[in-house]
């Protein structure tokens, strides 16, 4: 897996070279990508022919929720050409009127796609699975509330959700090497998505810099 975010981030980032550094990761053999917009995800679909894990991060007013928090946002990147919808699963406050699983059963039955629940917890996990969700992320495990004094990759949530859960877990967060990535198949994951590692090139280029700059 190979999901375009943080730090190069969609909104910044024109469309046709989030697709181009798709289409790169394709070409060495990623299995699918992640990416975040409606805009940016009917770009990547007309360049790669891999599944693409869609999101929408939004800021909603009175909720800490953000990634794809509600069912137009689902509908909108189901409609640029996702093949799976990412959603925030976590146990946190959401946009009024709508909880995980009402968001689940609509994406299911409306859009007929499956769901990735973007989880920081085994709670969060567990709870998860109970309103149907079809995957499980660990994307949240360091990035919220409850979790902000974890670091990732959430390799011991990775674990226990192995141990106690019936549906697939992808590994995403913190994934920095080629060892880390086999280390989370190793613990059981289904799938690994690798994020800054990958595409973090104004943060890699910003590091080499400023160590170049230091005085010799």
């Amino acid at each position: 897996m190979f999901p375009v975010k943080r730090p190069l981030t969609p909104r910044c980032t024109p469309p046709p070279i989030i697709a181009a550094i798709a289409q790169a990761a394709v070409n060495q053999g990623a299995v699918g990508v992640r990416i975040d917009t409606p805009a940016h995800i009917s770009r990547v679909r007309q360049q790669v022919s891999v599944p693409i894990i869609g999101l929408w991060k939004q800021q909603i007013p009175g909720s800490e929720v953000y990634i794809t928090p509600q069912f137009h946002h689902a509908q909108a990147i189901a409609e640029a050409g996702a093949d799976l919808i990412a959603i925030d699963a976590t146990l946190r406050s959401r946009p009024q009127g709508e909880t995980v699983e009402s968001l689940i059963r609509r994406i299911h039955q409306e859009l007929g796609k499956p769901v990735m629940a973007d989880i920081d917890t085994l709670e969060a996990a567990i709870a998860a699975e109970t309103a149907g969700a079809d995957l499980i992320g660990t994307t949240l495990y360091g990035y919220t509330a409850a979790t902000r004094h974890l670091t990732p990759p959430g390799f011991e949530l990775l674990s226990d959700w192995v141990q106690q859960g019936h549906i697939p877990v992808i590994c995403e967060g913190g994934i920095q090497t080629p060892a880390m990535a086999r280390q989370a198949l190793e613990l059981g994951a289904y799938a690994v998505v690798v994020g800054t590692a990958i595409t973090g090139i104004d943060a890699l280029v910003n590091a080499y810099c400023a160590a170049l700059r230091q005085p010799v």
